[in-house]
């Protein structure tokens, strides 16, 4: 691993109310090199534990989509 570059994981999170939620987009990253990345946004609904419990299924299934690092 001593290859591997340094990572950064982006992500953000806010709590509201479910039914005034309309619609989700994509964040924009824009890089040192000029260009921009895109981070696709998810959901969680449920109480406090369901999206806890959501919440930690997504991330090992994330890192599973990356199994050199």
């Amino acid at each position: 691993m001593s290859g591997m570059a340094n990572l950064t994981l982006v992500y953000g999170m806010r709590l509201l109310p479910a039914e005034e939620i309309t619609e989700v987009g994509e964040a924009a990253v824009k890089l040192k090199n000029g260009r921009e990345a895109r981070v696709t946004m998810h959901i969680l609904e449920g109480s406090r534990e369901e999206i806890e419990a959501q919440l930690r299924q997504s991330i090992d299934a994330f890192f599973d989509f990356y199994p050199e690092i």
